[in-house]
């Protein structure tokens, strides 16, 4: 077996690519993009699978564009043997009419995907040049073990659900039957960016049913693609999972995915302080979108000790100003480490400023938000607009 070693470059050294896509067009449109950045370099380009392994392994490029639709072996297969046996990053390029697809790339190993204007060859390819030489630049700071483990991770999740051998599962079935609709007596609110699919999916599925809890999320996603990546989470965890709408009113149990062109925000409306989520646009000024700080502030203000801030994997510093207002409302603020995490950026960024509470590897989290739904029945009597089944 190869070396499970990612290639170490120097300081000053061009991120390497190897472009895989079956089209001759798009192969020679991407290199173009690509190589319109001085600090990169096409090194390979291969139009299948069978192509594509063969030079990943000959030429060990920093990172990999990837067409998933392809002849002899597509990205799937691809995916799966390269993680088994020389793990580096991945960048998917799909059509928005792929969405399924994407995710199920991202739990075999993907690090990212770029949504491509249309399913067809054409100029517009174009379109997508800022966003993947963003993402290619991430490369630089990318944990590739990190993204092999997480799914590994997924992988002893699916064979859990195959086998029944979860503290979730009933008689084999998963997800289980609906547990007992709970009163709405806290919030947990995540922020998460690259990396953060598999993670979200990860940490869903380790939650048991039956928690007091709404869970919103602002995963940094492109818009059109969160509704299929809620639908997915929906299938798989003992959740329900939906894309948010405007002014729906809290549930426990519930998992609320931010739009990916707007932000998710919390209030409580009339004078019976009903919980609701509030979809929005962009606010002026604001260039993270969906945007956890703005999610943790207002859920934070609505609910305050009885309100759980968690920062997962991603690029930047989303999140941290967030925190600090949270914390300082009594909330609870939870960080993935960023010794575990994919990207850590955005946990280090909460955790240097001092506003973490509690900094957890991905496989702790669940205890850490058991025990705060725990010191939510604890504390909390259900007060107007709490109960589980209001709409």
């Amino acid at each position: 077996m190869q070396s499970s070693d990612p290639p170490q470059r120097s300081v000053g050294q061009k991120v390497r690519v190897l472009v895989v896509d079956d089209s001759a067009y798009n192969r020679q449109t991407i290199t173009a993009m690509l190589e319109a950045d001085p600090d990169v370099e096409v090194i390979g380009r291969a139009s299948n699978g069978k192509e594509a392994l063969r030079q990943a392994f000959d030429l060990l490029p920093d990172v990999i564009t990837l067409d998933l639709e392809m002849p002899e072996m597509d990205g799937f297969a691809f995916l799966r043997l390269l993680m088994a046996k020389r793990p580096l990053p991945v960048i998917v390029i799909s059509s928005h009419s792929e969405r399924d697809n994407v995710f199920r790339a991202l739990e075999l190993g993907a690090m990212d995907f770029v949504a491509k204007p249309g399913r067809h060859i054409g100029p517009d390819l174009r379109t997508i040049q800022d966003e993947l030489l963003s993402k290619i630049d991430i490369v630089r700071r990318l944990s590739v073990v990190r993204l092999l483990a997480r799914a590994q991770a997924l992988v002893d999740q699916r064979l859990e659900r195959a086998t029944g051998e979860h503290p979730a599962f009933e008689s084999g079935r998963y997800p289980v039957q609906p547990a007992p609709i709970s009163p709405l007596l806290g919030v947990l609110g995540i922020a998460a960016s690259t990396g953060g699919p598999p993670a979200l999916q990860q940490l869903l599925c380790a939650l048991p049913s039956g928690l007091p809890l709404a869970i919103l999320i602002a995963q940094h996603m492109p818009a059109r693609f969160t509704r299929a990546f809620a639908a997915r989470l929906d299938k798989i965890c003992a959740f329900q999972v939906v894309e948010a709408s405007d002014a729906e009113v809290l549930r426990a149990g519930v998992v609320y995915i931010a739009p990916g062109a707007a932000n998710l925000e919390v209030e409580m409306a009339g004078p019976a302080g009903i919980p609701r989520v509030r979809v929005r646009p962009p606010r002026a000024g604001t260039t993270i979108v969906p945007s956890g700080d703005l999610l943790f502030k207002t859920a934070a203000d609505a609910f305050g000790p009885r309100f759980c801030a968690l920062v997962l994997t991603g690029m930047g510093s989303d999140g941290r100003e967030g925190a600090e207002l949270a914390r300082r409302l009594g909330a609870l603020v939870l960080a993935e480490d960023p010794r575990t995490a994919v990207m850590p950026g955005m946990p280090s960024s909460a955790i240097d400023a001092g506003f973490v509470d509690q900094v957890l590897a991905l496989e702790e989290l669940p205890v850490a938000i058991q025990r705060f739904a725990d010191r939510c029945r604890a504390t909390t009597t259900p007060g107007p607009g709490a109960s589980g089944n209001e709409r």
